[in-house]
């Protein structure tokens, strides 16, 4: 109890702390519009139109970044205010949950593409373990069925045995409970055994499947931190359940006996958790089959295809060369595919702990939560990475977990797509039906751009339909351990938001009349444009010399609480305070990257054209980062360095020391985590590579054209020999 009193305080500090940092933040940004408002004054009396266009360009910026402090920290103010009020549910409720007459359905859909099968076989294991009866898991491997390339199919084959390799493991602990439900059956409600017996024989079968997960904690290696990870929160969690319910069962005090009401019910209650654990079944499902289902190269289309045929039955159908899935009569079908009122998806590369449906799927049903369409736990990093650049990738994403439960608190929050648990009837209401290769195909999940969550967010709260941060982190996903794969997902993330602005805006349009349609506005806009307007706002500020504007201190003080409550995140979320200048350095590398997503946004806005799912590759070795990305870091850092030598020249002395403190942070971020050897390597090797192909290509035959003696070190070349 002293225990929870202290949270409550520590909480409550959190709250005024951002309030406190807020307000100052507000002080600080009048006396910067004040001095910025003389200065445009100032131009313009004296008639200087230039100098007077630079400056309210630099006052956008100024505030556009003002803004995003001022969201971070009303959002980290409304997380820690909502978590000092928050209570979870106590194992008593949850044991009543567990033993209602009929729990809705739930379907857990994976959706894989190319995944390396040890990382698969962790997922689909946590999502098998889940404490709730009435699950099925389906694994939707997206890769080619018929890959051309030895590697890709003996990757494809492992990826297909996984589903049976699981149900073969899980054998042993569902004959265990088989042969206890028979010392429960009752007739009339008499037992054929005493309840002596059968807590004896209860109590066996709870330390047999302690011992059965405590082996298959030691036949994993802990080869990674994720893998360390998997073992110790869900599989020793489990066990660990097992031996505390194995003790109670064996003690049957009069604790338990007034929680559960009599022994019998006591018993059932472990009985029950024993079964919802082990129950449930798992399969795989290939959509690229069928050619009448979408091949669209996105995992919305995966997710989509095997949504619309939920609760139908399909017989298989050749056609020349192209299989087909048809609808059926279920006596003649090949295939039947269960409906199910609630939805998991989950990514291959993530792990979700044991109690992760029965906390979020209770939370679903309570009274008042009908319209409520969307609940998940922003997914957390791995901890304990061993890579700098992947312990700092994950405290950006660790801290975005804050700020999403803030998202909740104004009603503004938007599904993040590593997990998510899903009403049907929700995605039935934003469900359109289009055609694709003379197919008619079901979106349920927009596949307009990659960021298909966020779009979906809008349309469900377009319908009234309700999003909603779980307040407990229950779930944890891969972060990129190398620049080269960092690329494809930062890219990825960065690409959609402007898209999807529009829709956003015609929505808050459409309701403005609501005063609270403001809040959520405020906070749903910066999350579109929030890549965008720092990243063009930062490096616009390093490029052009805002001599007249820059020449107060009050600016870097309205952003100082924004630096150090985040420090103090970083903190409490399990890294050191320090890791902020990490983050920030990071950031500077990223910027390439993420101003790319941004102008691949305007380009599909302007082509009306998708672009393909960028998968964030999962591989042993380094990924090789693109050489493009590369040489516009090193140019970025070189324009920097003689920027601020110029601004020492004409004596800019703000503006130099700010170009000179981002150099360094860059070639900090380039030595510290891109690594200096790896990206020569990335820059050095595909220029050679294209050497060698523009002199097989044209310079040797030209030369043999037109005569020319070639030395033996191009003969040697010319066979593939460097």
């Amino acid at each position: 109890m002293m225990k929870m009193a202290a949270r409550g305080r520590g909480l409550v500090k959190e709250v005024v702390l951002s309030l406190f940092g807020a307000a100052v933040t507000a002080l600080t940004t009048v006396f910067v519009i004040i001095e910025l408002k003389s200065i445009l004054a100032e131009q313009i009396n004296t008639q200087r139109w230039s100098a007077a266009a630079m400056h309210l360009l630099f006052c956008a910026i100024v505030v556009s970044l003002i803004y995003g402090g001022f969201v971070y920290l009303l959002t980290r103010a409304a997380c820690y205010f909502r978590k000092s009020r928050y209570k979870a549910a106590t194992n008593g409720d949850l044991a009543r949950f567990l033993r209602r007459s009929s729990l809705p359905a739930l379907s857990i859909l994976i959706p894989s593409y190319r995944e390396e099968p040890e990382v698969v076989l962790r997922t689909l294991l946590s999502a098998m373990l889940q404490v709730y009866p009435n699950k099925r898991a389906v694994l939707l491997i997206d890769d080619q069925p018929r890959p051309k390339n030895r590697t890709d199919q003996e990757a494809l084959v492992r990826v297909r045995l996984l589903p049976r390799q699981i149900e073969s493991l899980l054998a042993k602990p569902r004959g265990i409970i088989a042969a206890l439900d028979g010392y429960f059956v009752s007739a009339d409600g008499v037992y054929r055994f005493s309840a002596e017996e059968r807590r004896r024989f209860l109590r066996e079968a709870l330390m047999e499947t302690a011992r059965w997960f405590e082996e298959l904690a030691h036949s994993f290696c802990r080869n990674n931190h994720e893998e360390a990870l998997f073992i110790d929160k869900v599989l020793l969690k489990h066990r660990d359940n097992c031996r505390v319910r194995a003790g109670h069962v064996a003690e049957a005090d009069m604790r338990q006996r007034e929680h559960a009401g009599s022994l019998d019910d006591c018993l059932a209650d472990h009985l029950c958790f024993l079964r919802s654990v082990f129950s449930g079944k798992l399969s795989s499902f290939e959509r690229k089959r069928f050619d009448n289902l979408s091949h669209e190269p996105n995992k919305a289309m995966n997710l989509n295809s095997y949504i619309g045929i939920m609760g139908s039955a399909f017989r298989f159908e050749k056609k020349g060369e192209k299989e087909l899935l048809v609808a059926a009569p279920m006596e003649y079908a090949d295939l039947t595919v269960e409906e199910s009122e609630y939805i998991v998806t989950l990514d291959a590369d993530s792990i979700i702990l044991p109690d992760y449906v029965l906390r979020l799927l209770y939370m679903m049903e309570q009274p008042g939560n009908e319209r409520l369409a969307v609940i998940q736990t922003p997914y957390n990093a791995f901890p304990f990475a061993p890579g700098r650049l992947e312990q700092v990738a994950g405290a950006t994403t660790d801290v975005q977990y804050i700020i999403h439960q803030g998202f909740t608190a104004f009603s503004g929050t938007y599904w993040v797509g590593a997990n998510a648990l899903l009403r049907k009837q929700a995605l039935n209401d934003i469900a359109v039906c289009e055609r694709e290769r003379g197919y008619s195909v079901v979106r349920y999940i927009q596949d307009r751009t990659v960021i298909e969550d966020t779009e979906s967010s809008i349309d469900l709260v377009a319908r009234d339909w309700r999003l909603y941060n779980y307040p407990e982190r229950l779930a944890f996903s891969a972060t990129p351990p190398d620049f080269g794969a960092l690329i494809i997902q930062r890219r990825r993330w960065a690409n959609g938001g402007l898209i999807i602005l529009p829709k956003l805006l015609r929505y808050l349009l459409c309701n403005a009349y609501h005063w609270r349609i403001w809040f959520e506005g405020f906070f749903r806009v910066h999350y579109l444009i929030s890549i965008a307007a720092v990243n063009v706002g930062l490096l616009t500020v390093l490029a052009l010399p805002f001599t007249e504007s820059v020449r107060s201190w009050w600016l870097p003080l309205s952003a100082l609480p924004y630096f150090v409550l985040y420090a103090r995140d970083l903190r409490l979320s399990g890294y050191r305070r320090r890791d902020v200048f990490g983050v920030y350095a990071i950031n500077l590398l990223l910027i390439p990257v993420n101003l790319a997503g941004v102008f691949k946004s305007i380009e599909q806005m302007l082509s009306k054209s998708k672009i393909p799912f960028g998968r964030t590759p999962k591989v042993n070795g380094r990924t090789a980062a693109s050489p493009f990305y590369v040489a516009a870091v090193y140019f970025l850092f070189a324009q920097w360095l003689l920027g601020a030598l110029v601004d020492v020249y004409y004596s800019r002395w703000l503006h130099a020391a700010f170009a000179s403190v981002n150099a360094a942070f860059l070639a900090y971020a380039v030595v510290g985590f891109a690594g200096l050897r790896e990206t020569w390597a990335d820059l050095v090797v595909p220029l050679r590579a294209w050497r060698r192909d523009f002199r097989r290509r044209w310079v040797y035959p030209a030369g043999r054209r037109i005569g020319l003696p070639l030395r033996p070190r191009y003969l040697y070349a010319e066979r593939g020999v460097d």
